[in-house]
């Protein structure tokens, strides 16, 4: 096997391909239906404020409407963000064909799909991202909003960065070798 045909195994793998798209599934589901009911909640309560405390000082339900990216920057940016959310899609999926038998790290490509597709598809029906979780307003310690969404990037960025840090490519043949041998 050729150094080319083992770097993109994945792409030939239904197993790899299901641990992507069921991720992906799950995390977009996940995220839309939070944004869906928060927002339902607030509309019915005629409020935009906070809708529901599940943990009083801890955890607030507060629907907004971002019209920028992470912690708000980039006010009006829309095109820009739906072009960055594209070519970010696209260098997952190279990622994911790049991933050959790294099955945790199919899973966390999977939460970043999911990511940018969730705050993609508010940015393109809606012109904005939902955003609605609030987490320790009592102290300010965190006063930004996010959602679900927001949480899968965050997550998988920084299962990435652990997982680079602790992984290490499979033993064998380097890429070197494997040119020079008959």
């Amino acid at each position: 096997m050729t150094s080319s045909e083992g770097s993109f195994a994945a792409l030939r793998s239904p197993a790899a391909w299901a641990r992507l798209v069921l991720t992906a599934i799950v995390g977009l589901a996940l995220d839309q239906l939070s944004k869906f009911y928060s927002f339902k909640l607030a509309r019915e309560r005629g409020s935009d404020s906070d809708i529901w405390q599940p943990i009083p000082g801890w955890l607030h339900i507060h629907v907004t409407q971002n019209h920028g990216a992470v912690f708000g920057l980039g006010q009006g940016q829309r095109t820009l963000f739906i072009i960055v959310s594209v070519a970010a899609i696209i260098f997952v999926l190279y990622l994911f064909a790049a991933s050959a038998r790294q099955r945790l790290y199919q899973i966390v490509l999977g939460m970043l799909i999911a990511g940018i597709v969730g705050n993609l598809y508010d940015r393109v029906t809606l012109g904005y991202v939902r955003d609605m979780i609030w987490a320790l307003p009592k102290w300010d310690v965190f006063p930004w909003i996010f959602n679900v969404a927001d949480s899968l990037l965050c997550v998988g960025v920084a299962t990435m960065i652990l997982y680079s840090f602790f992984h290490s490519p499979p033993k064998g043949k380097s890429p070197e070798a494997e040119s020079k041998s008959p």
